[in-house]
């Protein structure tokens, strides 16, 4: 990930690294631009970051979410000129787990949907702990010192384990794990950026 350019600066003046400021008018033009067009394929888009948000597609069931995901994609890059990745899960937690996938591995196209069991259950194995969603330094290593390595050991570890040791935030973590969704799309930060 980034580092900030303080703590880097001896190593990028040895190296004689030409360091260039962001840009951070034209990402939020993006962004704005990106999102508006993501209102029009779903009504319900929660604008969680400068770079990412969550749509719900509850009712689309008669969709083909693939084509449709791919469809977004394209009119994405045609309209706006970048690429995007999306991912698709019965949870935010999965849909973050698939994005993951869809963005490092060339084989879903940079649509990966986690619906059918088995899918899930790999992708869970392959996702290392400190990859979840919400799981930061400190839990991640304190899952580690207990042997918990993946998300999928994570999801199916003890319940009552998981409350006493990670309380709330833990229990419902594993739960969006297991696909039982304990956190909604946000609408109102739709309306307020």
């Amino acid at each position: 990930m980034g580092e900030p350019y303080f703590k880097a600066k001896k190593i990028i003046e040895e190296n004689n690294v030409k360091v260039f400021s962001s840009n951070y008018s034209l990402y939020g033009d993006i962004s704005q631009r990106v999102m508006e067009i993501l209102l029009g394929f779903s009504p319900d888009v929660e604008i969680y970051s400068i770079d990412e948000a969550f749509l719900s597609f509850k009712g689309f069931k008669n969709y083909e979410l693939s084509k449709y995901c791919k469809y977004i994609k394209k009119t994405i890059n045609q309209w706006v000129g970048i690429p995007v990745s999306i991912g698709i899960g019965s949870t935010k937690t999965l849909s973050k787990i698939a994005n993951h996938l869809a963005k490092k591995n060339d084989q879903y196209e940079g649509v990966c949907i986690l619906k059918e069991k088995k899918l899930i259950e790999e992708a869970l194995n392959k996702t290392e702990i400190d990859e979840v969603w919400g799981i930061g330094k400190h839990i991640s290593k304190f899952l580690r010192n207990h042997n918990i390595y993946t998300a999928k050991q994570f999801a199916h570890l003890n319940r009552n384990w998981v409350k006493k040791n990670l309380g709330l935030f833990g229990e419902k973590t594993q739960l969006e794990l297991q696909g039982i969704s304990c956190l909604d799309v946000d609408l109102t930060s739709t309306s307020k950026k």
